[in-house]
């Protein structure tokens, strides 16, 4: 089961503006009908129910959506770019692998979120006309879409879960209570993935059963395969604490339930307070009552309600299963977390000005975005950029900078004299 990977996601970027103007008989000099260029396409993430593991992400690492197209004259406008619909499994957490911080928990069927915006298409020359600038030789470059790194994340959506080291049973208790068949056998790590099964009991109960493989000390620190294995217990509503009574792998009771029960508070301190039952298992072994009475007098402190049980034997499991349906009932669903997906704000400010070897260099991601749409060989054009330089106040912090006229200026690879 494949249940973490790392991606790329790149939304469209927009169309670019364009230069054109209107040609028609008899008229000398038409107006400019540049259009403007299409929006890029927008990324979604979307819940399938015919997908069940982030496999498909092992092989295919980069998603973009379309382009939009360039406007066209005639006042057209550019096509915008197709929106792109990933398919995730239910239960997936979508990450931002730069901060970790969260984008999305998708746990419903035909759940949809945005994740990454196309950019905005340029304008064409025709929104660039006024009363005194008449023939505007330029157009708006498109904007580049947003583009983020991401962790996808993959939580089994169970409603109880099975925990304990290695070989307590835990597989074996799954394959008899549900249809799941997971690997049984008397080895460290028999269980590599977690497994999932559905108890259906007489009293018309039935819930999902996920066995989460067994667990080390320092888990909680990627231990083993530790982040792999605890996170799918996030999720669970009960959790069932399985022990060896039998100590057949020569670990002592008390310390296993202590020792698992720390690293899910560690890993997640909310695992800490999630409904627990106890489960003695292999009661049929020499030495296993003996053992259930110490590890009882633990459970009996902290309010736990500790059964004992023989899988092999199937003795006691039904009394823990209605017990944990009882349980279940009783669990007021906890809502959904809403999760805000706010601008990701790089630099606080719209331009820096450093000054290197007498050039004053400005830079900027607007600044250089408009530098890049200007005509040089156009008056209106740089009359244009003038402007823009006073409203945005890059004119005046150069003249705070002692700027003279005469003195060059770089933004992006063009250098120009500066005149007041």
């Amino acid at each position: 089961m494949v249940d973490l990977v790392k991606i790329t996601v790149k939304a469209g970027k927009g169309g670019n503006g364009y230069v054109s103007f209107r040609r028609e008989k008899y008229v000398a000099a038409g107006g400019p009908d540049g259009g403007d260029g299409g929006k890029g396409g927008d990324i979604y993430f979307v819940v399938d129910p015919d997908v069940n593991t982030l496999v498909d992400f092992r092989y295919k690492k980069k998603f973009m959506a379309e382009d939009g197209q360039r406007g066209e004259g005639g006042n057209r406008y550019g096509k915008s770019g197709s929106d792109l619909y990933i398919k995730v499994p239910a239960g997936t957490v979508v990450k931002n692998a730069e901060n970790d911080r969260v984008l999305a928990d998708l746990t419903e069927v035909g759940e949809k979120c945005l994740i990454a915006k196309g950019g905005r298409g340029g304008r064409g020359n025709a929104k660039f006309a006024t009363s005194t600038r008449q023939v505007p030789k330029f157009a708006e470059e498109g904007e580049e879409g947003e583009k983020f790194e991401l962790i996808l994340e993959l939580k089994l959506l169970a409603d109880v879960g099975l925990v304990g080291f290695p070989n307590v049973g835990k597989s074996t208790i799954l394959s008899i209570m549900t249809a799941a068949k997971p690997k049984i056998g008397n080895y460290q790590f028999t269980t590599l993935v977690p497994n999932l099964g559905v108890v259906k009991l007489d009293n018309g109960a039935d819930f999902v059963l996920a066995d989460i493989p067994g667990l080390i000390e320092g888990a909680h620190t990627g231990s083993g395969l530790g982040h792999e294995f605890l996170r799918h217990v996030e999720r669970t509503k009960v959790i069932i604490h399985v022990i060896d009574c039998s100590q057949s792998e020569g670990r002592d009771v008390v310390r296993d339930f202590e020792v698992i029960n720390s690293e899910l508070k560690l890993y997640n301190s909310k695992l800490a307070e999630r409904p627990q039952v106890v489960v003695a298992n292999k009661m049929d072994l020499p030495n296993a009552e003996e053992n259930f009475i110490k590890l009882k007098e633990v459970t009996d402190k902290l309010g736990y309600e500790i059964f004992r049980v023989s899988a092999v034997t199937k003795q006691g499991l039904d009394e823990v299963f209605y017990k944990v349906s009882e349980m279940l009932k009783n669990i007021v669903p906890e809502e959904k977390e809403e999760i805000i997906i706010e601008a990701e704000i790089k630099d606080k400010s719209e331009f820096e000005i450093k000054v290197e070897n007498n050039i004053y260099i400005i830079s900027g991601k607007i600044i250089e975005k408009v530098m890049r749409n200007i005509n040089f060989d156009d008056y209106e054009s740089v009359q244009y950029f003038q402007r823009f330089l006073d409203t945005k106040g890059i004119n005046k912090e150069l003249e705070k900078m002692g700027i003279n006229e005469g003195d060059t200026v770089r933004i992006g690879e063009v250098e120009f004299e500066y005149i007041k």
